[in-house]
């Protein structure tokens, strides 16, 4: 695997582009030495594709200070359709490629890889590792008033069943109710989030969800968090939303404060990297995040 010998080195304030699931939010090794350290690494952060840049935004807004590298496996998207050993090989692959760069922390962006890599990845590495899908799981069951929770995701997360798994961990009482919700994902690359199509289908998908009495649903899809308007349109004010990826961002800072790693001072950066060719990345990318990405860096698998 190679890439661009430029350092990822860009301010925040203007986004530049330079050269089996674990049981827990986070965990370290526990058969490899501490984690690194040095609170001034970077914070690695992986996804099969764009879907993971709504984790690596609200990460930008809740932790200014941090470095973030963020690297998009858009030669091999999606990872829902592969099978579970191929997930694990890639996303071993991505983690290396980020742990080279000398990150303190990794972050799986990514529902497929994380409802089936996470433990495997925090066994490996000396880091702590936080994933997902538990951090919205968590938060979905302090939500829920009756009882009754709704996952909504892509079809390969919803089968894997990792949210339902993780949601009875908190609450073993709790009811849940799922929904495969495939056109999401291209609706909010094409920025078709808030407009009569994007309407259509969140009625289409969602209306009967809404009456099974759901007081809380999470967004389990990284990509969905864009659609949150509509969604929120269609089940009305009695549901509460769970923003998977605001709950990881709030898990990296809590994280980061568990192993003494935050950087304390100072302005941070985010570098980009794809596997494929970078000017889609680059385009959908600043749609997700808000702010222009001028371009990201292409490494070799």
């Amino acid at each position: 695997m190679r890439s661009s010998p430029s350092r990822a080195n860009g301010s925040r304030r203007s986004v530049r582009d330079q050269n089996g699931a674990a049981s827990s939010t986070a965990r370290a090794s526990t058969n490899r030495q501490r984690p690194n350290p040095n609170a001034k690494a970077a914070i690695g952060v992986f996804d099969s594709g764009v879907g993971g840049l709504t984790v690596l935004q609200q990460m930008m807004e809740l932790l200014p200070q941090e470095h973030l590298i963020y690297l998009g496996d858009t030669a091999r998207y999606p990872y829902g359709s592969k099978s579970a050993e191929v997930v694990r090989r890639y996303s071993l692959e991505n983690t290396e490629f980020l742990v080279d760069k000398g990150i303190k922390m990794l972050v799986v962006a990514c529902n497929s890889a994380a409802a089936v890599a996470l433990g495997m990845l925090a066994d490996r590495f000396a880091l702590p590792v936080v994933g997902v899908i538990e951090p919205g799981a968590r938060q979905a069951a302090r939500q829920t008033s009756n009882h009754k929770v709704g996952i909504i995701g892509t079809e390969a997360t919803i089968a894997s069943g990792a949210y339902t798994r993780a949601l009875r961990q908190f609450d073993d009482k709790v009811e849940i109710y799922t929904r495969a919700c495939p056109l999401f994902v291209p609706l909010a690359e094409e920025g078709w989030t808030d407009n009569a199509v994007a309407r259509e289908a969140a009625a289409a998908y969602l209306t009967s969800l809404k009456r099974s009495g759901i007081d809380t649903l999470i967004l389990g899809c990284t990509h969905y968090p864009l659609l949150a308007r509509v969604i929120g349109e269609v089940m009305g004010p009695k549901v509460t939303l769970v923003d998977s990826a605001h709950t990881t961002a709030v898990a990296v800072r809590d994280t980061l404060v568990r192993y003494g790693l935050p950087r304390r001072s100072g302005e941070g950066s985010v570098s980009f990297f794809v596997t494929d060719v970078p000017e889609r990345f680059s385009k959908v990318a600043s749609r997700f995040i808000g702010q222009k990405v001028d371009s990201a860096v292409r490494i070799e698998r």
